[in-house]
């Protein structure tokens, strides 16, 4: 199976060769780092960019306006809080015009903790992303979602961003990507870059097919009936892995929804959801204050109050200025699986 980044990669491929991908760029994304976790490598219209991300953002927009389609990143999305002001511009650009000019570009970035990069290097950017009107925003938690959700977004003529889990990007995925070959070997030494001197490396792709996953469409990863649980990311499998717990410990089946777009997201899918269990949870890792988590939190208990059985829940990193490079203080600054199951026991047990 391939992994999370593997799959972006792939999906990245698929763009230049068959939905019009122009340019593929951003700090070390050519050749021959191939980005700092490697989702670029070996690709055809990879390029480097200056250390600039408001020259990055501004660049995609041109290309974009010109007719091409590129796919620009940042390096990581603690450097996105530099270009607040272009992704802005970037969002209404569609609607100032009236529909009349498409802006098919994409921006990906590793987002969140979980590789102890401290300070500059564990934000999580989806409660301000959402935030930028007219921006499309995904983040997969898996392998097959990651290829899905990139080919939907190179092909949208929206700005699209697609926030990147790095805790998750070496974790292979459950299910393959159509046309990935079945030896996880073979696809590492056909696609992969070798350590050392790459100067006459050319990756060999293999033959992958289309694969969309619409934006703005859950998927529901856990059916169950008594609780429902929200999440995206890095502490999606997290979820999972407390409400499997909690099912074999209290016998509580549990709804657990993978958000996979943040904005637009799947309200039909949530608000069925939470008419049937009537007990919510939702976990992220970003900042409590002013989360993404808070809105759908709201948009909860606005129109669906009389469904809910206990009060609705949210589990969220804690406000403080940044995640320290000390693993204790990482893991003890966003959620875990220790905490996420002590909320789900709660949100399951408590007397309605």
């Amino acid at each position: 199976m391939a992994t999370l980044v593997q799959a972006v990669r792939l999906a990245l491929h698929y763009g230049e060769e068959h939905l019009g991908v122009t340019d593929i760029f951003g700090e070390d994304v050519g050749p021959p780092l191939g980005g700092v976790f490697t989702a670029t490598q070996g690709l055809r219209t990879a390029w480097n960019s200056p250390l600039d991300e408001r020259g990055i953002i501004g660049m995609a927009m041109g290309i974009a306006y010109a007719g091409g389609r590129p796919v620009a990143e940042i390096q990581f999305c603690d450097y996105g809080f530099n270009t607040i002001d272009l992704l802005k511009v970037a969002g209404n650009q569609r609607w100032a015009g009236a529909g009349n000019y498409s802006l098919p570009m994409v921006v990906m970035t590793p987002s969140g903790s979980g590789i102890r990069g401290s300070l500059y290097h564990s934000h999580s950017f989806e409660s301000w992303a959402s935030r930028l009107a007219g921006w499309k925003i995904v983040m997969p938690s898996n392998a097959l979602d990651a290829y899905g959700l990139m080919l939907s977004a190179i092909k949208d003529p929206n700005p699209v961003m697609v926030l990147l889990p790095k805790a998750l990007l070496r974790v292979r995925g459950e299910q393959r990507i159509p046309g990935e070959p079945e030896d996880d070997a073979e696809l590492k030494d056909r696609i992969d870059a070798p350590v050392g001197d790459r100067s006459q490396w050319k990756p060999r792709w293999p033959d992958v097919q289309p694969y969309f996953v619409p934006l703005g469409v859950g998927s529901l990863v856990r059916e169950g009936d008594d609780v429902t649980v929200i999440s995206y990311g890095r502490t999606l499998p997290l979820c999972v892995q407390a409400a499997d717990e909690v099912q074999r410990e209290t016998g509580k089946s549990i709804d657990v929804i993978d958000l996979r777009s943040i904005f637009p997201y799947d309200w039909k899918m949530i608000s069925q959801s939470v008419e049937k269990t009537g007990r919510v949870l939702l976990v992220n890792e970003d900042t409590e204050v002013t989360n993404f988590g808070e809105h759908l939190l709201r948009r909860i208990i606005d129109e669906q109050f009389y469904d809910l059985l206990v009060r609705p829940r949210l589990l969220a990193g804690k406000h403080v200025p940044g995640i320290g490079l000390n693993q204790i203080y990482e893991q003890n600054t966003v959620p875990q699986l220790r905490e996420i199951k002590r909320e789900l026991l709660a949100v399951a047990t408590e007397a309605a």
